[in-house]
């Protein structure tokens, strides 16, 4: 998260980025305050603020803890962030960061374990969807985001971590 936040016009934003409450919460202890947004459960406008960050030339990480939760916002996703350079002269750059659950050690049910990146990646044609299933290689593909031109969706998978 260090990398993202030492770009000059990156902003860090979604839920638990300011406050406890996901096993995400601990990876922002080093990103300045004044570089992340708390924002409520509301996926779609979440993404929607996002884009329009990233048409005002910010670097936005918009964190969904779920896959689950960004369901919630397919529409904003497939049909505005990867589809606006399409139909307007908007090049609007986006990083998604996003997990899928696991079982252990509490199984938080079905609502939380889901991974649609085989789905998304038939939907998308700009935006790409990386699976950080290895943790040896995550700092290579956040740069690897920041560099590309257009939107990443990057997919964690946190169980396999403690393997890498």
């Amino acid at each position: 998260m260090e990398l993202v936040a030492e770009q000059p016009r990156a902003i860090v934003l979604g839920q638990t980025v300011l406050y406890p409450g996901t096993g995400m919460y601990a990876s922002f202890a080093n990103v300045p305050q004044e570089k992340k947004l708390e924002t409520p459960v509301f996926e779609q406008n979440q993404l929607g603020v996002s884009i329009g960050l990233a048409i005002e030339g910010m670097l936005p990480l918009s964190v969904f803890p779920r896959w689950n939760f960004l369901l919630e916002a397919t529409g904003m996703l497939v049909t505005h962030l990867d589809a606006i350079p399409r139909y307007s002269d908007y090049r609007p750059k986006v990083i998604i960061r996003v997990a899928v659950g696991y079982r252990e050690p509490l199984d938080p049910g079905p609502q939380h374990l889901g991974d649609f990146s085989a789905a998304f990646r038939l939907m998308l044609k700009r935006t790409h969807i990386i699976q950080l299933k290895t943790a040896k290689f995550i700092v290579d593909y956040y740069r690897e985001a920041i560099e590309y031109e257009h939107s990443t969706v990057l997919v964690e998978y946190p169980e396999l971590y403690n393997e890498s």
